[in-house]
């Protein structure tokens, strides 16, 4: 589960609407708002390393952690140009494990769904406190209990150059399954290739809880990209909380 061995070679080409400039703007209001500074900033679950690259060249001292090789080796490619080289770690979540403190962790696109065990991602915010200086800002997102409900049964299909990708969602017992088939163009001929990803659907409550149970204080709870309160029916919404000595 929730394997990138085929998909990660063509994630960016599928996600190329994500609009990571304005994921680091919001960051950064974030910290602003919260009055921090960071110098060090963890990505954690950085996937590709967008995000991770487009703060380096802001200036930010970045590490990138995500649990798949693939993803890391085009995180590689993605942040060669970048002066000081993110450094980039192969660990999961519940595993992390750094050589020191951080000033921020920034976990984004619903990577915290991606832990579906409940048990491994209390660890991951444990851990996450350990790892963070006095006063550091953790920041993630998730997709909600709305959003799932929405998406539950849908098709849809990403296409490129040589390549194609139809995914399918069922939730089931709290799970989503997404289901990937992608098609990949070789001369005249098609290859197929299958990978199924699982998300948890969690409630925003409960990770209220797991936070406070973590250690972390000041937990706010926002809209989409936005800093308006949460409404109720949002796809995405966002959590900070601080590390309080």
């Amino acid at each position: 589960m929730n394997s990138y061995q085929t998909l990660s070679a063509y994630y960016d080409r599928f996600t190329d609407d994500v609009g990571y400039g304005q994921w680091a703007d919001f960051f950064e209001q974030l910290f602003a708002r919260e009055d921090i500074r960071p110098q060090l900033v963890l990505d954690l679950a950085c996937g590709t390393g967008s995000l991770t690259r487009l703060l380096a060249q802001r200036g930010y001292d970045m590490i990138g952690a995500d649990a798949s090789p693939e993803m890391l080796m085009q995180a590689m490619q993605n942040t060669m140009d970048c002066s000081p080289r993110p450094l980039l770690i192969n660990q999961r979540m519940e595993e992390l494990d750094l050589y020191g403190n951080v000033d921020a962790c920034l976990c984004c696109l619903d990577s915290v769904n991606y832990v579906t065990d409940p048990d491994d991602l209390a660890e991951a915010f444990r851990r996450v406190h350990l790892f963070l200086n006095p006063d550091g800002l953790f920041v993630f997102d998730i997709n909600t209990p709305a959003k799932f409900s929405r998406i539950d049964g849908e098709s849809y299909v990403r296409e490129d150059d040589g390549v194609f990708c139809v995914w399918q969602a069922a939730v089931e017992d709290g799970l989503c399954a997404y289901q990937f088939d992608i098609f990949e163009q070789d001369g005249d001929s098609w290859s197929r290739a299958q990978e199924t990803h699982e998300e948890r659907v969690y409630e925003p409550q409960q990770l209220v809880r797991m936070l406070e149970e973590a250690g972390f204080t000041e937990i706010k709870t926002y809209g989409d990209q936005s800093f308006a309160p949460v409404k109720g029916g949002e796809d995405r919404i966002y959590f900070t909380a601080r590390k309080r000595d």
